[in-house]
């Protein structure tokens, strides 16, 4: 990492005391006599405020009146600001949408004056951000003796194309299917309920409609507006339990026998009425529509979405259910016809990450290393309802044990997870899939058409080069 040379305030004070006394008329002041202080002012004044001229900037995403990540971190400024004096913290949140905070964040990225030196980085974001100039290079981070302590495939996810380390991720998570125990019992389904492919899914969101009509049997996140969360929870979830994948041997897969069925089984969820209301999930509010709402209200059988989920219904959760993790338990998502290893699941996750226009880049790392202590991410963790990067966290009793979470279950299925493509082009990428995932929910493309659309859109996107067919 490199970084621009910095200039001691002394310094400064003593060039602009020197420029002063040769445009002043007045005498210099006598040696050994200080200069004396501006009427008003108690001396020693302006070498306070020197002294503490020094600012980090932390920037991330604000939902709402809460501020969960603001308050994870107030302690740790608190911590930084005793352990390097002269130095102040400064929290500058963004208040967006997921759309508008990413056009945001770069724009306050782009510019010295604004650029944070720490940013909340979703690690979809890494590589496009690298690619457009705005992260700063990490790569002595991986001497630093924590470094160890972070899953293998979590700390890949911080790499963009170039190879190096472009942030330390604070969370992970993975995806799987809840389903309601009592609606389950209900429609005559098994629990504990542990479905071995896509048909055994169907079958029981079938039950369900059929038995307990009064609730949505199988909820899928299905439109533009819930951005990524339709690309990862929906779409990927079913096309990597197949034999496919989105990219391969350094190509886009423009289509594939996978790519088809994964958007055949959501026309299905929508055609056998077995899905969501669309008033409902092409909102960008779905997210907090399903675990808000209706989980607490027992009005939906099985949500396919993330570990995350039962956060909302903590003490002081926009939701509070006590019962709720064991009304609602997490079941595997099984590949398509059982193949091996038989479940899947896809992995993303947050990152601490500079700006590369930032001022003290130098002292926005050490903020990074002290917010990613075992005790931090812990503590992130159970606040957040997020899994841990860190494996040692990954095994604190505390963590595991923890009430109103399913981390012991759903880090286990890092096993089996996937992550997203890391290059410049996955962005735009996937908002073609979100667009071809509403259409076939809405019924206004078919299966075969959505895929064709998508073809064409991949090839005007990256080049024909960068393409394959299956």
């Amino acid at each position: 990492m490199s970084f621009l040379p910095k200039y001691g305030s002394t310094t400064l004070v003593s060039l602009l005391a020197l420029s002063l006394a040769a445009c002043s008329s007045n005498p210099a002041p006598k040696a050994n006599t200080p200069a004396p202080a501006p009427a008003g002012e108690k001396a020693g004044t302006v070498k306070e405020e020197k002294a503490a001229e020094k600012t980090i900037k932390i920037t991330y995403r604000k939902f709402g009146s809460a501020d969960s990540f603001g308050d994870w971190l107030k302690p740790v400024a608190e911590e930084f600001e005793k352990t390097h004096p002269g130095v102040k913290v400064k929290f500058a949140p963004i208040i967006a949408s997921e759309g508008d905070f990413f056009a945001k964040l770069a724009l306050t990225m782009k510019s010295p004056d604004t650029a944070p030196e720490v940013v909340a980085e979703d690690t979809f974001m890494i590589s496009s951000d690298v690619a457009a100039g705005l992260l700063e290079p990490m790569d002595q981070i991986k001497s630093w003796p924590d470094w160890n302590n972070f899953f293998e495939p979590v700390q890949n996810g911080m790499k963009a194309a170039d190879g190096k380390v472009y942030g330390i991720p604070y969370s992970t998570d993975t995806r799987g299917m809840f389903y309601n125990t009592n609606i389950f019992k209900k429609a005559g389904l098994p629990v504990p309920w542990e479905p071995k492919s896509w048909d055994d899914i169907l079958a029981a969101a079938q039950a369900i409609k059929s038995k307990v009509p009064d609730v949505t049997p199988f909820w899928i996140n299905s439109g533009k507006a819930t951005g990524e969360a339709t690309t990862m929870q929906t779409f990927e979830m079913l096309l990597y339990g197949t034999k496919d994948t989105l990219f391969e041997n350094g190509k886009w897969v423009a289509k594939s026998p996978g790519f088809l069925d994964s958007l055949k089984f959501i026309n299905d969820i929508y055609k056998k009425g077995l899905g969501p209301e669309l008033s409902q999930v092409l909102t960008g509010q779905a997210g907090d529509i399903v675990s808000n709402q209706m989980m607490p209200k027992e009005k939906v059988g099985i949500v396919l979405n993330g570990n995350w989920v039962p956060s909302a219904w903590k003490p002081d959760g926009p939701a509070p259910w006590k019962e709720g993790v064991s009304v609602y338990q997490l079941a595997a998502m099984p590949t398509q016809k059982g193949e091996a290893p038989g479940y899947t699941s896809m992995s993303g996750g947050w990152a601490l990450s500079i700006g590369s226009k930032s001022k003290e880049k130098e002292l926005g790392l050490e903020f990074i290393k002290l917010a990613s202590t075992k005790e931090s991410i812990k503590q992130h963790s159970l606040k957040s309802g997020d899994l841990s990067p860190r494996k040692d966290v990954a095994v604190d009793p505390e963590y595991t044990n923890a009430p109103g979470t399913v981390f012991k279950q759903a880090t286990s299925f890092l096993a089996f997870t996937h992550y997203r493509p890391g290059n410049a082009e996955y962005p735009q990428i996937s908002t073609q899939i979100q667009a071809l995932v509403e259409g076939v929910a809405t019924g206004t493309l078919t299966p075969e058409k959505a895929m064709e659309d998508y073809a064409q859109n991949v090839k005007r996107i990256v080049g024909e080069g960068k393409t394959i067919e299956k």
